[in-house]
């Protein structure tokens, strides 16, 4: 089987960009072929999961929307996906286990025939496979790590960009295979391109001078709950800017359809111009967070998302729409750029556990966010519900102000030392 190693970039350029060095390392390059058919495939199926369940399966909508809380099994799953990783060092080989995983998940609800299937389903087999982008994440760390390059930042962000690029692609496609071939089909072609992740990585294995000896030694134990309260406390900032996204996709649909009567053409667009700006921004994001600090960027981004939801309460209008979703694709711009890196950061003895809670801490997010949604809207409505993710996101940018000038303080009391 091979082995990542070091590449030799073909250049007489003493610092190769991002792209090059993605496009030359085999293991970077896979992973970002991976991670776009994992958008893709995920992102064809949960917007229509729902509507599977009402329309084939006979729920009602209130059962069909208590599908998502399933997801809240993704974080213990991927604690424990997580764990073994640190321990044993193969980060690869349970990213191929994860995917066989989300292949087998989809592929039993494409053909459930029972309405407590794709609930028992989700809840056991699925939260493993969400544990696959975490470990793939962690490879690339170790290789960053082992075989430093001048722009490890950069790779990173382009690899992120690529999972981006299969959530803008994916709705899409999934509502065109749903309308024309069935929700059954769909599914299938999900659980075909979740497997297909494992395609581009071929016979790679893990970095070499990691072996799972060194990692052993390296994480003979449990990082501590004192270890792990930097992470819990960025995960948990992560979560409140986070819980606005189930907010916004439930009812601003429904805000411009049913009480601004905007054309479909022209709500579908102010919906779409989220993931795109989102796409420029990322690398624009690294580059930035070069000057600012990365902490500091994300509390700005927190600020933006605090400002996108202002516009979507009290706007009235669609340019006021369109300028809170350019907002939301510079949080997000952000967010996905220097999350992962951050996270990783935060708990640098065991970096596929702090992989694991940062990327499916979106569960817990979504689940809040719902719940405070529908509160929010029985008790003052539309619009004026989108001031609670506003609230979210504030306390959010507070919080990694106070991260950012803890982790200032940190840096000068070591340079005293």
């Amino acid at each position: 089987m091979t082995e990542t190693s070091p590449v030799t970039i073909p250049t007489g350029s003493a610092k190769p960009s991002a792209i090059r060095v993605v496009l030359a390392h085999p293991l970077y390059r896979a992973s970002t072929l991976a991670l776009f058919l994992s958008g893709l495939g995920v992102s064809a199926a949960a917007p229509l999961i729902a509507s599977f369940l009402v329309t084939e399966l006979g729920a009602s909508l209130t059962v069909a929307g208590l599908y998502y809380l399933t997801n809240l099994a993704a974080p213990i799953a991927g604690y424990l996906v997580g764990a073994r990783s640190d321990r044993t060092g193969r980060r690869l080989g349970l990213f191929r286990i994860c995917a066989v995983a989300g292949f087998a998940g989809w592929i039993g609800i494409a053909f459930s025939t029972e309405l407590w299937m794709p609930f028992a389903i989700s809840f056991v087999v699925l939260g493993f496979a969400g544990a696959a982008t975490a470990q793939l994440f962690a490879a690339i760390h170790d290789e960053l790590t082992a075989h430093p390059t001048t722009t490890n930042d950069g790779v990173v962000a382009i690899v992120r960009m690529a999972l981006t690029a299969g959530w803008v692609i994916g709705p899409v496609l999934g509502a065109f295979l749903a309308a024309y071939a069935g929700f059954r089909p769909m599914f299938i072609v999900v659980a075909v391109a979740t497997l297909a992740q494992i395609i581009p990585l071929g016979r790679l294995r893990d970095t070499a001078s990691l072996s799972a000896t060194e990692h052993s030694t390296a994480t003979s134990s449990a990082p501590t709950l004192r270890a792990m309260l930097p992470l819990i406390a960025f995960t948990a900032l992560y979560i409140c800017v986070y819980a606005g996204e189930s907010v916004k996709y439930a009812y601003l649909p429904l805000y411009m359809n049913e009480q601004l009567h905007l054309a479909p053409a022209l709500s579908g667009a102010i919906i779409g111009i989220q993931p795109l700006v989102e796409l420029v921004l990322i690398p624009v994001a690294v580059i930035v967070s070069r000057r600012t600090g990365m902490t500091r960027l994300m509390a700005f981004a927190a600020a933006c998302g605090v400002a996108a939801n202002i516009c979507f309460a009290v706007s009235g209008t669609a340019a006021g729409l369109f300028a809170g979703q350019i907002l939301m694709g510079a949080v997000w711009g952000v967010f996905a750029a220097l999350g992962i890196i951050v996270a990783q950061r935060l708990l640098p003895t065991a970096v596929a556990t702090a992989s694991a809670i940062f990327l499916s801490s979106t569960a817990i997010s979504s689940a809040i966010g719902g719940l405070a949604g529908g509160l929010g809207a029985a008790a003052i409505g539309l619009p004026l519900v989108f001031i609670i993710p506003a609230a979210f996101a504030a306390i959010a940018a507070i919080g990694l102000v106070a991260m950012g000038r803890l982790e200032k303080s940190r840096r000068v009391a070591e340079l005293r030392d």
